[in-house]
């Protein structure tokens, strides 16, 4: 009897061992939670979006972009097929039109009533716009070798000028800790495109605003915000939102929360000014568009 009391009582130490470790535990996971104060540019709360989870189709989602940003049909891309996929946000039906093969494609863009896609060694694929309702796309151009050799992400198309903005990941021609290459053409009315200049991002003054040395900067997304003017980068790698005045010149930079922001490949304005920001998903969490209402 004696012996069977002590193994109950050495039983009972053990639970009360197991649940204090598990309160312990549980105590320094909580306190080693992310207390980061995440600031938002004027207008915007990157900390509170309403989320839009996509179907497996678009699990790897990238590219995201509104005709004349009117925000009732959202058109998007992924980086594995060439297909545009267009849907109205919250509709759990999701349409697709093909234009092209297989293929690493990154980021897309609608400049008037032509589509143009970007492909990650930086050509180009553009093609009407109303051929998107179609399940293939007829009249596709494509254009090889008007991009230096390197990787691409950023895709931007300005109506308000006529042209694209594409913005190099990593190129031969950069040094990553030192700016960030960009490259402008007009979209002439034919479909095909002709450079007309040049910018870079100052990855300096990013690490000045930041109080970070050496970043090596690997932009993701790039977008114009109408309202103000002002250019905002996405960066997945380095998980920051830059902004930078109409001649590229940074002026803010803002950390953004890697449990929301798990993956950030793609940036938009709509005509509204709210902004909405794609994430890749990963092994347990759905690829997701976050779109942040403007409220000034």
């Amino acid at each position: 009897m004696k012996a069977i009391t002590a193994a109950n009582k050495l039983k009972d130490r053990h639970g009360l061992f197991i649940l204090f470790l598990g309160i312990t535990i549980a105590f320094f996971g909580f306190s080693c939670m992310d207390k980061t104060n995440y600031t938002s540019p004027p207008g915007y709360d990157l900390n509170k979006p309403v989320k839009y989870n996509m179907p497996e189709s678009l699990h790897e989602i990238s590219g995201i972009a509104f005709h004349h940003g009117k925000p009732d049909s959202l058109y998007a891309e992924e980086d594995e097929d060439g297909k545009v996929y267009y849907m109205h946000l919250g509709d759990p039906k999701v349409n697709h039109s093909r234009f092209g093969k297989a293929g690493d494609y990154e980021d897309i863009t609608i400049l008037g009533e032509q589509v143009v896609m970007l492909r990650s060694d930086g050509v180009f694929f553009v093609f009407p716009f109303n051929g998107l309702r179609n399940p293939e796309i007829k009249n596709v151009q494509k254009w090889n070798y008007i991009l230096p050799s390197g990787e691409y992400e950023g895709l931007f198309g300005d109506e308000k000028n006529n042209q694209l903005y594409v913005l190099c990941k990593h190129c031969s021609d950069d040094n990553t800790a030192k700016s960030s290459s960009g490259y402008i053409f007009k979209l002439l009315p034919d479909g095909s495109v002709k450079q007309s200049g040049q910018f870079n991002i100052n990855v300096k003054e990013i690490e000045a605003l930041t109080g970070t040395k050496k970043i090596a900067f690997h932009p993701s997304a790039i977008t114009k915000n109408q309202n103000t003017n002002e250019w905002y980068i996405l960066s997945s790698v380095n998980k920051i939102l830059v902004v930078a005045d109409a001649g590229f010149k940074v002026k803010a930079v803002y950390p953004i929360n890697p449990s929301l922001f798990i993956q950030p490949e793609g940036i938009t304005f709509d005509n509204q000014n709210n902004l909405y920001i794609s994430n890749e998903g990963d092994k347990v969490s759905p690829g997701n568009v976050l779109k942040f209402k403007y409220t000034r």
